[in-house]
């Protein structure tokens, strides 16, 4: 019995032995939930060396993955494989995420730098009082065209029915950004539930179709940036970057109205290291790294401190800060509910089919 207690006893020193050495090979090599944060945001959505700034004055490493869609992002952190510290989805899916309880509470009082953001952009009906989310980055959908192909100026979704725009125009992958265009050119609301009004935005879609060079995803940039199409329906944030490279793009928010949308940071319930993802987000906060982050990336920044730290020929121009008579004309994309989601996913597949 003594040897048997002694050879137990040695087996149990091997295993605690080597339990210490893998847990010492993670810590040195960053691994642990200590010094390790996960990061889930839209592709190309951060100047990377904000996170080499960011890992160099915490000592935090960042592991940084990237989703094309808030579907894509909430299957995957509904799924929980991945321990995602912080994520950026868009406001409709913050509603639908806090519903289903997948997010932390944030607390403000962590987030020192939370001062600058404009109050315009807080306390918004999708996260009253900003309970889940913090501001990141606001834009529109709109049209980007070139005025090389394009030799008259768009103003209007409808002005893509043109017959002169034959097999040149680039949809937007994304059932809530085409259907709403479908919507918003008959004059009914993007978040627009009539099922007579979406039939009939379904109809009007499918007589777009030979307009339609393709329906892409973020490779709509090469696309547009290699003159390979007259038009695309795109995000603000995208248009700005291509106009920035290219004095041959223009981009329009429909006169007929489109969505206003917001992309704030979250904390969600996969989260192993809360106090790193306080840490990034205050970050991201501070002005000067948001606005060398909105010069890099081109969307709209919600940090009033950062615009005085921007060219006046970015924040003044209306195309990305619209006037608020412009506005005026946008929707915010309300949570439609699971069931009217689907339909809605059902009737762009049902367009995209009716292109083949």
């Amino acid at each position: 019995m003594k040897k048997l207690m002694q050879a137990l006893i040695a087996v149990l020193l091997v295993a605690f032995g080597l339990l210490y050495a893998v847990d010492h090979l993670n810590a040195s090599s960053g691994q642990t939930a200590g010094n390790t944060l996960t990061v889930y945001n839209w592709g190309d959505y951060i100047d990377a060396e904000l996170i080499d700034r960011f890992e160099e004055e915490t000592g935090i490493k960042v592991i940084y993955e990237t989703f094309d869609s808030n579907e894509a992002m909430m299957t995957k952190i509904e799924q929980g494989g991945t321990t995602y510290d912080v994520a950026v989805p868009s406001e409709y899916m913050i509603e639908k995420m806090r519903e289903q309880d997948l997010l932390y509470p944030i607390d403000h009082s962590r987030l020192p730098n939370l001062m600058y953001i404009d109050e315009r952009f807080m306390d918004l009906p999708f996260d009253p009082g900003n309970r889940y989310s913090i501001p990141y980055f606001w834009g529109t959908v709109g049209i980007l065209y070139n005025t090389d192909k394009v030799k008259s100026e768009i103003t209007a979704w409808n002005d893509l029915w043109k017959p002169e725009f034959r097999n040149d125009i680039l949809m937007i992958d994304g059932a809530r950004e085409v259907i709403g265009m479908g919507l918003n050119s008959l004059g009914y609301s993007l978040n627009d539930t009539n099922e007579k009004h979406l039939q009939e935005a379904k109809a009007k879609l499918d007589t777009l179709t030979p307009n339609i060079k393709a329906i892409v995803g973020d490779e709509i940039r090469m696309l547009m940036e290699n003159d390979e199409a007259a038009i695309g329906l795109v995000w603000s944030g995208t248009a700005s970057e291509l106009m920035w490279k290219k004095d041959n793009l223009e981009y329009v928010v429909p006169e007929e109205g489109s969505n206003l949308w917001f992309d704030n940071m979250v904390i969600p319930k996969t989260a192993k290291n809360i106090e790193a993802a306080y840490s990034f987000i205050n970050f991201m906060l501070d002005p000067e790294v948001a606005a060398q982050n909105t010069e890099y990336v081109g969307y709209s920044t919600p940090n009033k401190k950062a615009l005085e730290l921007m060219p006046e020929d970015i924040v003044k121009d209306e195309r990305f800060y619209p006037s608020a008579d412009m506005t005026a004309r946008l929707e915010v994309y309300e949570n439609l509910g699971p069931e009217m989601l689907a339909h809605y996913n059902e009737l762009f597949l049902k367009f995209k089919m009716h292109r083949k």
